[in-house]
């Protein structure tokens, strides 16, 4: 046994870069490779691949990547592990096994199922769902590869789990070595979105001009501690502030739960170990909460939309006009819902006709096809010589398209089986975690001294603080950090919910809750309902929060001067 396991991912959802594979098996040693195809959107798009074919319901890039690559992974020694098992892990199994044998490789090939609970919706009282995944742990992947897997092709499991399961089974770590994988589950939720770990995505990106950001190492010891690199020569750059970046995505509070450890992240430390070189260390763990999260996506009904381009002046009246024009030709049967929003991007006295022009975005839904569609697009269109001066449109009349809602449901861990089947066929359950602790919020921590006052200057607030966001179903997260201590004591005081809500009007009427990370430098807030019903319902502009942060750091504050 080494004392480091060279973890790297190679995708970070699907459709990610496609050549990463190759570039993290020729770049550089690594033990384990892995990749993340999963999302709630992904678990959506698999189920209607489902229903067209019921051999699919897997990534099928994955396995075009091993095509190319899965000769290569077995000569250099990296075992695979990834959750593009999607809805059919075995059927991906099964097609990795009949690749290998076309390639004369012999490949041990294992996989993790279970998660599908689409057949016990009834008994578990969860409706009628497209497609119904709770997320497993490490330990089916811990299994397969202690038993001399190669390959580990698993459905829905935590995206850290990707990165726990090798190095529970490298290390022998014990269910209850709960310090150890609650820092694997760290290094695994920095790199499992990719090259948002090493640049991508990031705050200060201007800072880094280093070309297409690598792909993400982690290189884990046997106390679950871990350094975050990536291969030498590769563009992009890991540091303190990507990490912490990372770190922020898609989290709530301090204890960040999952199926096998529910990790602190407010004791974690950073620490800079060279360059592109960042440790994490002193990460403890807790029992994991007694049930586990499951993933429902149902289809919702289908959507269409048409955007209205208005150039020049009296931009409001053409907009009313155009709204009250179309609304009362879909009267006698009009969408479910119809959401109308203006973007004001025409600017005054403009060198071009773009410039000059504002859109206006028309978005309906409807149980019904044929209303949501030409029934709709086409009432738009033939306003064309009736309306506005200038009138156009960005795209023709289409046809309606089905939309997905997602909602998260919990049920009891003993209820869901955990199984590894092994490269010979050979089945092991998975017993759930034997402890549990219900989930529960950490007490606030002691903020810093607020900075003295001082004179100050209106900036944007990004001049000084990072952000990044996302989506959590229908709510969306916000973590905010900053780059010094000083910078840290006015930002703790400063930013409260109330100005928060104040700067992104939207969030207004919402419920939004703070969480403070003083280890970070950090705060991470959650809006509740601000994206709907989800990514996969279209519900707003920016359906997945992805620039929330960037908005955020775009608005003017009071900043004090010594900061700046």
């Amino acid at each position: 046994m080494s004392d480091v396991l060279r973890i790297g991912n190679a995708s970070g959802f699907y459709g990610d870069r496609f050549s990463a594979v190759r570039e993290m098996l020729t770049g550089g040693p690594l033990d384990v490779l892995t990749g993340d195809y999963l999302a709630e959107l992904t678990m959506l798009i698999l189920g209607r691949d489902r229903l067209k074919d019921p051999s699919r319901g897997y990534a099928k890039t994955f396995l075009r990547q091993m095509a190319d690559n899965l000769a290569l992974a077995k000569e250099n020694g990296v075992r695979i592990v990834t959750n593009a098992g999607g809805l059919n892990p075995a059927g991906l199994a099964a097609a990795i096994r009949e690749l290998a044998g076309e390639l004369g490789l012999d490949i041990a090939v294992a996989h993790v199922e279970g998660d599908d609970l689409l057949s016990r919706v009834d008994e578990l009282g969860l409706g009628k769902p497209l497609t119904a995944n709770a997320y497993l742990g490490a330990w089916g992947i811990a299994a397969c590869l202690e038993r001399g897997a190669d390959v580990v092709v698993t459905g829905r499991v935590t995206d850290a789990s990707l990165v726990v399961g090798p190095a529970a089974a490298h290390f022998g770590w014990a269910r209850d070595d709960y310090d150890a994988l609650a820092g694997a589950v760290a290094a695994g939720h920095v790199i499992e979105c990719g090259a948002q770990a090493t640049g991508g995505n990031y705050a200060f990106f201007t800072e880094h001009d280093t070309g297409t950001p690598g792909f993400p190492i982690a290189e884990i010891a046997a106390d679950g501690s871990s350094v975050i690199t990536k291969h030498p020569g590769t563009g992009g750059a890991v540091t303190a502030g990507t990490v912490t970046a990372q770190l922020l995505y898609e989290i709530a509070g301090a204890r960040y739960a999952g199926p096998d450890v529910t990790a602190r992240f407010d004791t974690l430390t950073l620490t800079e170990d060279g360059p592109d070189r960042v440790r994490i260390s002193g990460t403890r763990g807790e029992a994991p909460p007694p049930t586990l999260k499951v993933c429902l996506n149902t289809l919702g009904g289908f959507r269409n939309e048409t955007t209205f381009v208005l150039t020049g002046l009296d931009i409001e009246a053409k907009a009313a006009l155009v709204r009250d024009q179309l609304e009362g030709a879909l009267k006698d049967r009009p969408p479910a819902e119809i959401r109308w929003t203006l973007a004001r991007t025409d600017h005054e006295d403009a060198d071009t006709e773009q410039r000059a022009s504002a859109l206006l975005h028309c978005a309906v839904k409807d149980a019904d096809p044929k209303v949501a569609g030409r029934a709709f697009s086409g009432a738009a269109i033939e306003l064309a010589l009736a309306s506005y001066p200038g009138f156009h449109v960005t795209a023709p009349p289409s046809d309606a398209s089905p939309y997905g809602v997602y909602t998260a449901a919990y049920v009891d861990a003993a209820e869901v089986p955990h199984v590894a089947v092994l490269p010979d066929g050979s089945r092991v359950d998975i017993a759930p975690a034997s402890d549990t602790l219900p989930l529960s919020e950490v007490d606030e921590p002691e903020l810093p001294e607020p900075l003295p006052d001082g004179p100050t200057r209106r900036v944007p607030l990004g001049t000084i603080l990072g952000a990044r966001s996302g989506d959590k179903g229908g709510d969306a997260n916000l973590g905010v950090w900053a780059r010094s201590d000083d910078a840290w004591r006015w930002l703790a005081h400063h930013l409260t919910v109330e100005e928060f809500q104040r700067l992104l009007p939207e969030t207004a009427d919402l419920t939004v809750r703070r969480y403070a990370l003083p280890n970070l430098r950090a705060l991470n807030f959650v809006v509740e309902g601000l994206l709907g019903q989800g990514v996969a319902a279209q519900a707003r502009f920016d359906p997945q929060a992805k620039a929330l942060g960037e908005w955020l750091r775009s608005r003017h504050a009071d900043i004090p001067e010594v900061l700046l």
